[in-house]
């Protein structure tokens, strides 16, 4: 008796063990994908012109840009000194215990650059990547603006890409590449970051679906 329940549990772990080795399988397969829409998004990012380059939000320190932050204006500063772009745009709201705007921030270390402030518009809302893709349209809508550059650390391109394109920004990336950052580390980081992403437009979806229906 002993031995047929043995048995009979063996073909339930073995369905487990299974199921698990595909899921596995599965989160491999999508994590390549990802890191492979990262390098495409990389490869193809040039500067190209357009009316306004959008300077996305990244971490302050103290009232200053932190050296990633300083690593995506510099960006801007230089695609604005060689005619890219007429306008910049600095998005990002205040961080918790902040005083001060990552949009202001990114304003203050610009104008400090030589940029006119005339020529830097603000999202001082945002606190996420989409937030800044998001709030940031309404002022390019404020200032009729079409097309833009999307302005950030290479490897976070695609997932910006992907949430303009979602939200029917005409825009084209242009990226930098750190040094002062752990290229794999935050790479790895973006694969994280775009499946939630995809999960919850998935999500949202489906939600939206089910409220028609």
């Amino acid at each position: 008796m002993k031995n047929r329940t043995i048995n009979a549990q063996r073909p339930c772990w073995r369905g487990i063990w299974s199921v698990l080795g595909s899921v596995m399988l599965l989160g491999l397969i999508w994590s390549g994908y990802n890191w492979y829409r990262i390098e495409q998004t990389i490869e193809g990012a040039k500067a190209r012109h357009a009316t306004v380059g959008i300077v996305l939000g990244a971490a302050v320190w103290g009232e200053g840009p932190s050296p990633g932050l300083r690593e995506r204006l510099e960006q801007a500063a230089t695609l604005y000194e060689e005619g890219y772009v007429s306008k910049l745009l600095v998005t990002g709201g205040l961080g918790e215990g902040k005083t001060i705007t990552e949009a202001a921030v990114s304003r203050n270390y610009l104008v400090a650059k030589g940029i006119p402030e005339e020529d830097i518009l603000l999202e001082s809302k945002s606190t996420s990547t989409y937030e800044n893709l998001l709030y940031g349209q309404q002022v390019l809508e404020e200032h009729h603006i079409q097309d833009a550059l999307i302005i950030s650390h290479d490897y976070h391109l695609a997932r910006a890409m992907i949430m303009a394109d979602s939200l029917g920004i005409v825009a084209s990336p242009v990226g930098t590449t750190s040094h002062v950052l752990f290229g794999p580390y935050h790479k790895a980081r973006e694969v994280l970051a775009l499946t939630h992403w995809e999960l919850s437009r998935l999500w949202t979806e489906v939600l939206g679906t089910v409220v028609l229906a």
